[in-house]
């Protein structure tokens, strides 16, 4: 993040922001936190949109048309008594406070209404939803859902990180929502995996059938077996082996000639941790077969047990170098 906010407003349109005030997304907190140590001038504005926000008062359980019109007008009413500083012309301004007072109406009912399941790294979780559906949540993630779901209505749920979905299907044939920082996953009753983390984001497909459905409108349909990654703003399918991709369910990886650096990569989702490969050589070995993922040391060991590398470790940096 390096964008320079002229005016309140314009913090008070950054999803980054509304996140790190609402507490919704880790990694969105940290990287606002970041933003603001860079930009200690900004603290002034930083706390101005805060107290602003802190002075709404909006409890609609879901927007109306008549709702939506009495927040905005209350949305600047509240700005107008403040004199905070608007530099956008007239529509445009009205455009941003519906979307500034929907967010906010929306963060307020995710911290009042809805339930969080949160998994600290080296950890994965087993739930059941209102449903009955079943949903094992990956390590560093977060599934969010309103508690109670009736069937004829859509049942959602946000995710940030990774989690495997067995979705029960309901008499009437509810919809269930994933959903995703970049698509939603629709469906009725399936087996499926998402990834929706900063770095990548994809969907496999086990059991049944699932749509996906982009922000800017383009859907893919999935059949059992195929995986669709996001990539360059779009989703592409592309060949997998499903059971290695969905092994962490087991506390298990497993790994078909993967270049090491992949496998580094996954220890840092996983578990936090700062890894360094020695030098290019290292970098450019494969691994193969399947190690426990109950616990760092252990999976450490099962690499070094490989007799190809060798893990030291550093303080709270691990180098992996190649075996003398």
């Amino acid at each position: 993040m390096s964008k320079n906010y002229i005016g309140v407003e314009e913090i008070l349109c950054d999803d980054r922001f509304l996140s790190w005030y609402f507490k919704k997304d880790i990694r969105a907190t940290q990287q606002w936190e970041q933003w603001m140590a860079g930009h200690p001038g900004s603290g002034p504005r930083v706390q101005q949109a805060v107290e602003f926000l802190q002075s709404l008062h909006v409890h609609e359980a879901e927007l109306k048309i008549c709702e939506l019109t009495r927040a905005e007008k209350r949305l600047l009413e509240k700005i107008k008594r403040a004199q905070m500083p608007v530099v956008f012309f007239r529509q445009r301004w009205w455009i941003a406070a519906a979307g500034i007072i929907t967010l906010a109406v929306g963060a307020y009912a995710i911290q009042e209404h809805r339930a969080v399941l949160h998994t600290a790294y080296g950890e994965i979780k087993d739930h059941q939803l209102p449903d009955g559906t079943e949903v094992v949540v990956n390590a560093d993630s977060r599934v969010t859902y309103s508690p109670g779901w009736t069937d004829g209505k859509d049942r959602e749920v946000w995710l940030t990180g990774e989690a495997f979905f067995h979705v029960r299907r309901t008499p009437l044939k509810s919809r269930f929502i994933v959903h995703t920082g970049h698509f939603d996953v629709i469906v009725t009753g399936t087996k499926f995996n998402v990834v929706s983390r900063q770095e990548k984001a994809n969907v496999m497909l086990q059991e049944g059938r699932v749509i996906l459905h982009m922000r800017e409108g383009k859907e893919l349909k999935m059949t059992p077996g195929d995986f669709a990654e996001y990539s360059d703003d779009r989703l592409v399918k592309r060949s997998v082996k499903t059971d290695s991709l969905i092994a962490w369910k087991d506390h298990k990886l497993s790994f078909d000639a993967t270049p090491i650096r992949d496998v580094v990569s996954i220890i840092r989702e996983q578990y936090g941790v700062t890894v360094r490969l020695e030098n290019e050589t290292v970098a450019n070995k494969t691994v193969s077969g399947i190690m426990p993922n109950d616990n760092l040391n252990i999976l450490l060991k099962s690499l070094e047990a490989t007799a190809d590398f060798t893990v030291i470790r550093q303080g709270n940096e691990i180098i992996i170098q190649d075996h003398p």
